[in-house]
């Protein structure tokens, strides 16, 4: 039952993405702010179907940032990209340039801001996201990247990317780190989503400042620390 519960919930979370993306296009076009609106308006029903329809429900903890800051997420699956845009008020993400292409998403990514690299080219990437990103600092948001480069399953460990290190000094901005257990609840890959309570929880805040190694270090601590507590709790949860 927990499967064809979980088939229905993602079918309809793209049926309402073409519909919310329809309805807002034009409003798109002409101002940004639509544009968040309406990637508000369907990570809202995200959240909102996940608990009808499967029983996970999403629990955001600690203080969302407002102001122009780097938000360092762990990144477990679909979910946390959800959760935490939904968070704040303008963020925008470091993506993969092939999301570029995808329909709807692709062109809303852009409109709100988002800093496509190719991942391929390490440092030709990390070159690129320092060009993109100080062109868009006009823009005002929260600049989220995630620091592994991709989605890691709860409890496998990957090196933090140094590009996050080299933005964080570049930009001059505190950095919010982000824990999460969701990828508990909605893995890497699969339909089956489970029921329970999938948290993110926005950590404090690393003054900016700091020497990118000492930085880099005290970022990977504080995310691995506690998404290892947040997964504990999750797993004790369901004991």
């Amino acid at each position: 039952m927990q499967f064809v519960r979980s088939l229905i919930f993602n079918v309809s979370i793209y049926v309402a993405m073409l519909v919310i993306a329809l309805a807002y296009f034009i409003p798109a076009l002409v101002s940004r702010d639509w544009a968040h609106r309406a990637c508000h308006a369907w990570c809202g029903y995200v959240r909102w179907a996940l608990r009808v329809i499967v029983g996970l429900e999403t629990e955001v903890r600690g203080v969302p940032p407002t102001g122009e800051v780097v938000i360092a997420a762990k990144h477990q699956s679909f979910l946390d990209i959800v959760v935490i845009y939904s968070s704040v008020p303008r963020g925008k993400f470091i993506m993969k340039r092939e999301l570029m292409y995808a329909p709807m998403l692709g062109q809303y990514a852009l409109r709100i801001g988002c800093v496509p690299v190719n991942r391929g080219k390490r440092g030709a990437a990390i070159e690129q996201m320092k060009r993109d990103v100080e062109k868009g600092r006009v823009e005002p948001g929260q600049l989220i990247i995630y620091p592994q480069g991709t989605r890691v399953a709860p409890g496998d460990k990957r090196p933090y990317k140094v590009g996050t290190g080299i933005l964080y000094e570049q930009l001059g901005q505190d950095c919010v780190p982000v824990a999460t257990n969701v990828g508990h609840f909605w893995p890497k890959r699969g339909v089956l989503r489970k029921p329970g309570v999938a948290v993110v929880e926005f950590l404090e805040p690393i003054p900016a400042g700091l020497p990118v190694k000492d930085f880099m270090g005290t970022l990977e601590e504080r995310v691995e620390t506690r998404s290892d507590e947040l997964l504990a709790e999750a797993k004790g949860a369901r004991a």
